[in-house]
């Protein structure tokens, strides 16, 4: 029907014309009946052009609308009347492909960099959904990240980067399901993205930071108070000798016994000190040597057993087919002597310390791989469950009166856990109040069959 319609367009004039000759009998009915059909011949042949050329035009633009390139309807035939417009519109396809190509490249190295970015990175809608996450924010918060975009502070941060237009910043403070201190900077995204995206949440974990800081605050302050109190004493104690004591020798031999007192414990405070910074020095790497166990530790309870008083007893249960373990054997002998110590000191009078080595038995809670659980137990009040978890904190006291008067510094048992880590081992802590405490230690061997008699 259109190329019917197009035909009587091209050939209404002379057609018409032609009629009007013949009906007025200017021209004689049979010549102007032929020159009629010799005039509709080329017209239908035009409109059949013309609509190909139409037909091949309109595919191309659709091509191109729907994202091709829109050249497989104008160059595999090309249209006949229309072809420098077949032309312009090639071109056109053709440019718009290259801009939707470089924009198609350009959308997917913006995903990889949000994808790779080691921060958790969150575009959001205005509606405060989620638009798009990136693998950081989905393998650190998981499903929680619903709970971290509800904190009151990042809303407010969100709130004000939409409306204002400016980057906000705000700390956030998680407490649950693992607590976390975190920066979040909120940057809105003008014009917005076509999924509704208007601002990216950046959320940097500073929880190592902070614990860092708050750490190296906290042991610059207990060291200053541990230092403190023995250089009172001795400043004290000196001036009485200098002036009111000097010729009070009852008076001097008691003093200079305090005073002695009190530099041994500031000499063991610094040694303490001084080791655990060359296990926190060296704690990156692991030791390689092979330890025998059954010969070690029973040096390290006869060169303890000098120190016991009140009756105090250690009992050792060692196996003599006990494998050698991976270590440095120093360090596990200072381990153990740690153990010991606080065992002595804070176990009952004249109670018994037991020292123990075994294999791991199926279905405990240490690593899958080979290795040695050294345990040491005693029977004394034991430790508030509370209190557990940072027990191996630098200068953490459970009874800080008892501590100090035993002549501990606070820093045993966190000498212990650095060169636990060192060794790629594990500490484990229990107690019981009224019945004693439990601190075991897992070493890895060093490789499964050697035996304590092959060692060198």
């Amino acid at each position: 029907m259109p190329h019917f319609m197009i035909a009587l367009v091209v050939a209404a004039a002379p057609v018409t014309a032609l009629l009007a000759m013949a009906l007025t009998g200017l021209a004689a009915p049979w010549p102007a009946t032929v020159a009629i059909a010799v005039t509709l011949v080329p017209a239908a042949a035009f409109s059949l052009l013309w609509a190909r050329d139409l037909n091949l035009l309109t595919a191309a633009v659709r091509q191109m609308e729907a994202g091709g390139d829109g050249g497989g309807g104008t160059e595999s035939v090309g249209p006949t009347l229309m072809e420098p417009l077949g032309r312009e519109i090639a071109r056109l396809a053709r440019h718009l492909a290259a801009r939707a190509a470089r924009i198609e490249q350009e959308r997917l190295a913006d995903t990889l960099i949000l994808e790779r970015l080691p921060d958790p990175v969150v575009v959001l809608r205005r509606d405060r959904t989620v638009s798009r996450r990136n693998l950081a924010a989905e393998a650190i918060f998981g499903a929680d990240l619903a709970a971290v975009l509800r904190h009151p502070a990042l809303r407010d941060a969100l709130d004000h980067a939409i409306a204002q237009g400016e980057t906000k910043a705000a700390d956030l403070a998680i407490a649950a399901p693992v607590a976390r201190e975190l920066r979040a900077t909120v940057v809105p995204i003008d014009p917005p993205l076509r999924d509704g995206g208007c601002a990216l949440a950046v959320l940097s974990d500073r929880t190592r930071e902070h614990s860092i800081e708050r750490s190296h605050a906290d042991f610059v302050a207990n060291v200053s108070h541990e230092l403190r109190t023995p250089l009172a004493s001795l400043i004290g104690f000196t001036e009485t000798l200098l002036g009111p004591a000097e010729d009070d020798p009852p008076a001097r031999k008691r003093f200079l016994a305090i005073m002695a007192e009190q530099a041994a414990r500031m000499n063991r405070l610094i040694d303490d000190l001084l080791s655990l910074s060359r296990i926190e020095m060296a704690e990156h790497q692991t030791p390689s040597d092979r330890v025998d166990l059954v010969a070690l530790l029973p040096r390290i309870v006869a060169g303890y057993e000098p120190r016991l008083a009140g009756g105090s007893y250690i009992e050792t249960m060692i196996p003599p087919d006990l494998p050698v373990v991976t270590g440095d054997a120093d360090q596990i002998a200072q381990v153990i002597q740690n153990l010991l110590d606080n065992a002595v000191k804070y176990g009952r009078e004249g109670g018994t310390v037991r020292l123990n080595a075994t294999l791991p038995r199926p279905g405990d809670s240490w690593p899958s791989r080979p290795g040695v659980i050294v345990a040491v137990a005693d029977e004394g009040a034991g430790i508030p469950q509370t209190h557990i978890p940072r027990i191996t904190e630098r200068f953490y006291r459970v009874d800080k009166g008892r501590s100090r008067a035993a002549g501990g510094t606070g820093l045993g048992l966190a000498i212990v856990k650095h060169i636990v880590n060192r060794h790629r081992g594990q500490l484990l802590i229990v107690s019981e109040e009224g019945l004693g405490t439990t601190v075991s230690v897992w070493l890895p061997l060093t490789q499964p069959g050697v035996r304590a008699g092959d060692a060198d």
